[in-house]
């Protein structure tokens, strides 16, 4: 699974990543994550606002930073 956290490097962004590879690690997910820093890159991911969260490419939140619980419903696997 690759979660990308796009957003230019603020404190809401930042602190988006640190809940995203909590979450991951508390579910023991493997995922790839990494944070998307370049406005071009933003764009052609179609991110408009900051911080976003994406799942393998696609945008599952965006404006707000995502508590525990609500990364852990991001990260586990769709039924």
């Amino acid at each position: 699974m690759k979660v990308q956290v796009a957003g230019p490097g603020c404190g809401r962004c930042q602190q988006t990543e640190k809940v995203m590879i909590n979450a991951a690690q508390e579910l023991n997910i493997d995922a790839d994550i990494s944070h998307v820093h370049d406005v071009k890159e933003m764009a052609q991911l179609g991110v408009r606002i900051t911080p976003a969260v994406l799942i393998d490419g696609k945008i599952v939140m965006a404006g707000r930073v995502p508590s525990i619980n609500e990364a852990k419903k991001i990260l586990q696997p769709m039924e």
